[in-house]
């Protein structure tokens, strides 16, 4: 079974773009019902696949979930968001859709900013790499990594022909597609054109596009919707 070696930071800054421009308040597939967090993201390992999900334990998230938290049928519902200790499944219990976003993006924010301090600070010893700052989702080339992928660096899909989703194309920037430079070893390719693959699961509700700043990026497909749901009480959810 494929272990989940996505980036935490990453996956949280996707869960926070995403809550942002109210991903969990525009779902095509369930609008009769409230949104779950972290169950109903793109980043969920069995997001679309419930007739054989993988073990919760396998995924990124567990790195968050307290140890006597850890064999809850839904861990990540058991993620203290604060001193208080609220969590998922004591919000689902008196708290309504807003209010709920509104404890979990903070938490998200300052989770966030806490990794990229560490990151910055190993960097400066050496040990990794920082990440970029901010929030945009930067796509991920098809055959960037050794092990190539879907495009939302969030989602650990791996890529296969026969597997479906949406193919887009893109010229690197004027510099880097500068013929002087480019080779048949660079991830370019030796027409400098930056292939990417969105799986089935991430293209149905994402898309990719160019920006000036950022460069190839992902972005949801859904922003005519409203952003936010009428108030409305959530009652305790089955485990997905």
């Amino acid at each position: 079974m494929q272990k989940d070696e996505r980036d935490l930071l990453e996956v949280l800054k996707f869960e926070l773009q995403f809550l942002k421009d109210g991903g969990y308040g525009r779902s095509p597939k369930s609008p009769w019902r409230p949104q779950y967090i972290f169950e109903d993201s793109l980043t969920c390992m069995n997001y679309d696949s419930k007739d054989n999900p993988r073990p919760c334990g396998e995924c990124v998230l567990m790195q968050l979930v307290p140890p006597e938290s850890r064999s809850e049928r839904v861990p990540c519902r058991h993620i203290p968001f604060n001193l208080t200790g609220e969590t998922l499944a004591s919000l689902y219990r008196y708290s309504e859709q807003n209010e709920i976003e509104e404890t979990v993006e903070p938490w998200l924010r300052t989770t966030i900013q806490r990794l990229e301090q560490e990151r910055m600070a190993a960097h400066h010893t050496g040990s990794i790499p920082p990440a970029p700052a901010g929030a945009t989702m930067t796509a991920t080339p098809l055959y960037q990594k050794l092990h190539p992928k879907c495009a939302n660096p969030a989602c650990p899909t791996a890529f296969h022909w026969a597997g479906g989703g949406k193919f887009f194309r893109f010229r690197p920037d004027p510099v880097m597609a500068d013929e002087s430079t480019a080779s048949a070893d660079s991830p370019c390719g030796i027409h400098g054109v930056r292939h990417y693959w969105l799986c089935e699961r991430c293209s149905h509700a994402l898309t990719l596009l160019y920006e000036e700043k950022h460069g190839v990026v992902v972005r949801l497909l859904w922003p005519e919707l409203p952003v936010k749901r009428p108030p409305e009480q959530l009652s305790t959810a089955k485990c997905a």
